[in-house]
């Protein structure tokens, strides 16, 4: 019974420390890390006369992101809303 015991503490502590990684900016620089592979190796394989449509998508990407990163600032989730509104 120790060792159920045991082994849901080491669950809870792994979980604590992976929520530390939860977060939009790890995400985000997982994602370029991604896409730089992907770019490297389009240009290793296809050459340089070839990437354009990707470099298209990556642009569309960029764009993309960055209108999630406004919209993530100006509209905070609603778990933000509630407790501002419970503070009050």
């Amino acid at each position: 019974m120790r060792v159920l015991s045991l082994t849901g503490e080491l669950r809870k502590e792994q979980g604590h420390k992976m929520l530390r990684f939860r977060n939009f900016w790890i995400y985000s620089a997982g994602l370029a890390s991604v896409w730089a592979v992907v770019l490297v190796l389009t240009l290793a394989i296809r050459g340089k006369e070839s990437t354009q449509p990707v470099l298209w998508v990556f642009l569309g990407y960029c764009v993309g992101w960055v209108s999630t990163t406004i919209a993530r600032y100006v509209y905070p989730p609603p778990k933000r809303w509630g407790s501002n509104l419970r503070q009050e």
